[in-house]
């Protein structure tokens, strides 16, 4: 559970290039401007953003892939909350580098954790000084051991989850998560999908997509 945001906790962020800012501000000018989307390696036969654009060219993997998701991220039958669950998906999206998926899970993270957009970025960028919970943090090293390769997780890491009370199926659930996030970030990145550069767009989505779930998220 994320612990209440001090004020005063001021983190150490990534530099960001002056080079990259400004590209990132040309993207959402012609984006906004001239309607600009890029188009993805294939012909997707739709304009829909990142996985909802792949989702609905194959549609027949996309009924397991969204029902996996609603398992894995919003079942109740879970003592990982749906916000905890959705920060390990978002944690290891950004650890592949996923512009797409760690920010549309980024804002449902910070809808159910009751945090801004800045705040999820902190998380991201480093865990050990956020605000979260030993068992959370010791679960996020997990993911990030999964992302690099699942023989990268140690025997010392499990150990110390389960020292901060995690259980075994809370361990294995956030194995899976990572696990399952990997093959969506490579997904959507492989198939040279375009998102919406602008953040807002997914935190503005985020509370309808709270509220419906994941297996009519294609289309709304």
């Amino acid at each position: 559970m994320l612990m209440a945001w001090e004020a005063s906790h001021q983190p150490t962020l990534k530099p960001t290039l002056p080079w990259a800012n400004v590209w990132l501000r040309v993207i959402n000018y012609l984006f906004h401007n001239f309607n600009l989307a890029i188009m993805a390696h294939i012909e997707l036969e739709n304009e829909l953003p990142g996985i909802r654009g792949l989702m609905a060219f194959r549609p027949e993997t996309a009924a397991p892939l969204n029902a996996l998701a609603e398992i894995l991220l919003r079942d109740n039958n879970n003592s990982l909350s749906r916000g905890e669950r959705e920060l390990i998906g978002t944690y290891v999206s950004y650890l592949n580098d996923c512009f797409f998926c760690q920010n549309v899970h980024g804002a449902l993270a910070g809808h159910y954790l009751d945090c801004n957009i800045e705040q999820i970025d902190a998380i991201k960028n480093d865990p050990s000084l956020a605000p979260l919970s030993a068992k959370i943090k010791s679960l996020l090293s997990i993911a990030a051991s999964v992302q690099k390769g699942g023989k990268n997780v140690t025997a010392d890491q499990i150990e110390a989850a389960k020292d901060n009370r995690a259980t075994d199926r809370e361990i294995h659930d956030t194995v899976l998560i990572a696990a399952s996030f990997c093959m969506f970030n490579r997904y959507v990145d492989g198939l040279g999908t375009w998102a919406p550069p602008d953040r807002d767009f997914y935190v503005n989505r985020a509370p309808q997509r709270a509220l419906d779930g994941y297996e009519s998220s294609v289309y709304k």
